[in-house]
């Protein structure tokens, strides 16, 4: 039986790396900024107007590598004191997923608010710690996920609102005109992809969603 779960064994390195794998997406929306990047993303292009444009694949492949950006000093930490100690058979799998807990944990706490944190302790029935470190990951988890939504909504509205101007300045002036068979969205779009580009949207939009992470 010592044999069957020893770290050493193949057999069971095989079937924590098949685990991990089926695990990843939801590690990905759960445990990272994943969730906040795309989400505001996915706000700037219906504010902008493009059902389509910037396509999904685009968005996604933005999301994934921004996110890689943001979490690498917590991914660098994890490989170093439990990734690689394990692939060398230094420890076993028990200990290196307690070594990977920590930095991750400390990342969703970072940027989790402390109202969620107090919702999921009180709907857990789980007595409030004396350090957010010490709080369990069955809480950190959801309750950041829901702070991160907030927080892209929050970044989301905020993107809208310059645009939504465009758009009620364009429909006022085409309705005084009489233009009503003429959707005011054709003739918004330009104006917001104009807006856009002069003031480096993408560089704004960027710069403050991976300075929004602590």
């Amino acid at each position: 039986m010592n044999d069957i779960i020893n770290h050493n064994n193949p057999v069971v390195a095989v079937f924590f790396v098949i685990g991990f794998l089926s695990l990843l997406p939801a590690i990905l929306i759960m445990f990272t900024s994943f969730t906040r990047v795309v989400v505001v993303l996915s706000f700037l292009r219906q504010a902008l107007g493009g059902q389509q444009i910037p396509p999904n694949p685009v968005i996604i492949g933005l999301s994934l590598f921004i996110t890689l950006f943001i979490m690498y000093p917590t991914i660098d930490t994890i490989s170093k004191n439990s990734i690689d100690p394990y692939l060398d058979k230094k420890i076993t799998i028990k200990e290196a997923l307690s070594r990977a807990e920590d930095p991750a944990k400390a990342f969703m706490v970072r940027n989790t608010r402390e109202k969620d944190l107090e919702l999921f302790l009180g709907l857990a029935k789980e007595p409030v710690p004396s350090e957010p470190m010490k709080i369990p990951l069955k809480v950190v988890a959801p309750a950041f996920a829901i702070s991160e939504l907030k927080t892209a909504f929050e970044i989301g509205f905020l993107i809208y609102l310059p645009f939504i101007i465009i758009d009620m300045v364009v429909a006022s002036i085409m309705l005084s005109m009489g233009m009503m068979m003429v959707p005011p969205v054709m003739i918004s779009m330009p104006f917001k992809l104009l807006l856009f580009v002069l003031v480096d949207g993408w560089n704004i939009v960027i710069g403050s969603l991976v300075r929004s992470f602590h």
